[in-house]
Order: C-alpha cells, then structure tokens, then sequence
C-alpha cells in the first residue's frame, strides 16, 4: 500500500534544478522509491554526490542514493541510451539492480531518432532524442512496449509500489503538451498530475516540489525566448557563470530576467507547496537584480530586496505555498 507520494516538478522551461532537488530529497532515505512519469532521454539532469558531479537523462535521481528507480508507464526508452546510462552508473559504482522500467513504457526506436532529427530538430528545437514521433506511435497505437523488448527484460517492473514513493518531473510547466507555447512544447505531461500515471491515487499526494531559477532560461526554439536575448551581454554573463548548457544538447540556454507573473501562474497551476529558488548566487556575482512582472521590467539595488519582494507577491498570490526556499548552491537545494 502507498503510504503518500511527493511530487518534484519544473515550474518554468525545464533546468530548474529538479534532480538536485530530488536527489537531496532521496537522501533522506524516506523513500522507498523514486519514479519518473513522462518523457525520456530528452531530460538531463546534474546531480552532486560528496561533491562529484553526475549527469542522467532518463533514470531517476534516487538511484544515487540507493533508492528503488522506476522508469514509468509514460516515458518512452531508447534502448541503447538507456544501456549506457546503466554502465555510465554502473561504472561509477551505483547500484543499478534498482533501476527498474515499467512494461508499459515505449520504445524509442532508431527510426523516432531519423524523423525527429530530419523534419522536427530544426523546425521546433527538439533535442533530436526521437521522442516527438515514439509518443506519436503511442497515440496512433503502433508503438513497441518496453515488455516486448528482450533487451529489456531483465529491467522490467512489475508495476508494485508501496510505502513513500518521490516522483521526478521532466522538463517544466511552459513546456507541457497543453500548457506551453504549441507547438514549441515536450510531447508529455509535465504537470504533477502526470504522476498519477505510475498508479498513485491523487488522494496519496503530500507534497508538491515546485523548481523554479531566480531567472528564466529556455532551451531550443521558442518567438518567447527571441534569439536576440543571446547578443544580451548581462544575460551572457549570467550564462557563463551559471554555466546555462543544456545537460541533454550541450546548446547554449536563452536567458531572461525571471517572469514572476508566470511563476505564480505555475505555482498556483501544479499546487506547489514547497518552492525552491535556485541559482541565487549566480544573480550575486553579476550585480544585477531585476524581474518581469505584469509585462513590466522591475528593478532592485540587492538580492535581499529582489527576494522580499518575491517572497511577499508568493504569500498574496498563492495559498497553498507552505515554504519557499531560495538556494545560493550550486550543488544543493
């Protein structure tokens, strides 16, 4: 029986820190597992272990801490990504018999891979991972279920949870399939309900983990993150020092000042009680303290301002916030 599931989820464009935030949730070792619910390889995230950096892209943070790693119902898989993830932990001394996938799951297969590199790459920005046209496949249902793989039978799940379960997110709310800027959007879910596909019952979910950076930054193609915002030199500044590359294409990430209207919007869309606001310390070394609010460029002399002023808008707007943390480190929450 589930005892309650926690939720980690993005609440902007993606790279929000959520595979910090779970892996130093996972570490408290309250959890008996750790599941993500949607997407695939086309997700990175960067995580610290006693101050050695790791980077995964489809297998849940838990694993760095011995916690039970569920690939979902909703992800789809490539095989041979996820093969070299298993040895890229392995060699790193991770115990990978905890890593499990659910049957249920897709699989990514080469020819996802040609198609979205030859027709949707260039036009939409996609990080070319194939996965556009394997959830396509699903839809269409003429997709390969993870369980009909031999490559992958040793890793399947026989769909058990109990006790505390975290769920990871992929990517963020402004990227949802219904939520973001279509067709410039993932092919998933990316709001915590989608947490319900790994057979969690909403009543079960406690706590909801919003991440969110103290500026907003956008991969891949977007008429809201313009290409001119690249020529931008403070927000180049920010860039190098908040090292803003993507995990998954090594691109170099659009950066703008945070949009605290959007924030509240996903705040307030996903039901996030526990917020946490990275990269703080990135703002410090450049000097500069601004946000967009209501359209409106805002502009602050010190962090410590920036932060009241966010800390009060949150506590009008949003009712069901329970607390807000704002992070300095780049290696913790």
């Amino acid at each position: 029986m589930i005892n309650f599931a926690d939720v980690v989820c993005g609440l902007a464009w993606g790279d929000e820190a959520k595979g910090k935030i779970t892996a130093s949730l996972s570490s408290s070792k309250i959890y008996d597992f750790v599941c993500r619910w949607a997407g695939g390889a086309n997700a990175g995230h960067t995580v610290y272990v006693d101050g050695k950096k790791y980077k995964t892209h489809l297998i849940p943070s838990g694993i760095f801490f011995g916690v039970k790693s569920i690939i979902g119902p909703g992800c789809v898989v490539h095989i041979g990504k996820f093969i070299d993830e298993i040895n890229y932990l392995s060699d790193n001394g991770f115990d990978t018999s905890l890593i499990k996938i659910s049957g249920r799951a897709h699989v990514v297969t080469d020819d996802h891979l040609n198609i979205d590199r030859s027709s949707l790459k260039a036009k939409l920005g996609t990080t070319g991972s194939g996965i556009a046209p394997c959830y396509s496949d699903k839809a269409a249902r003429v997709g390969t279920l993870a369980r009909d793989t031999p490559n992958l039978s040793k890793y399947i799940w026989d769909d058990n949870l109990y006790g505390n379960v975290l769920c990871e997110g992929a990517q963020g709310v402004w990227l949802d399939l219904d939520w973001g800027n279509y067709p410039y959007v993932t092919s998933s879910t990316t709001l915590p309900y989608g947490s319900c596909s790994l057979g969690i019952p909403p009543q079960k979910i406690r706590k909801i983990f919003g991440a969110a950076k103290i500026y907003d930054t956008r991969s891949g193609i977007d008429p809201l993150f313009p290409d001119s915002l690249l020529d931008d030199p403070v927000f180049a500044e920010i860039g190098e020092i908040g090292m803003e590359y993507g995990v998954t294409t090594g691109r170099r990430r659009k950066i703008n000042w945070l949009n605290l209207s959007l924030l509240i919007s996903a705040i307030n869309m996903t039901g996030t009680t526990h917020l946490v606001i990275s990269k703080c310390d990135v703002l410090e070394n450049v000097g500069k303290f601004c946000l967009i609010e209501d359209d409106i460029l805002v502009k602050f002399k010190s962090l410590s301002l920036m932060i009241n002023h966010i800390t009060s808008i949150i506590d009008e707007e949003c009712d069901l916030i329970e607390e807000i943390r704002f992070s300095r480190s780049p290696e913790f929450i």
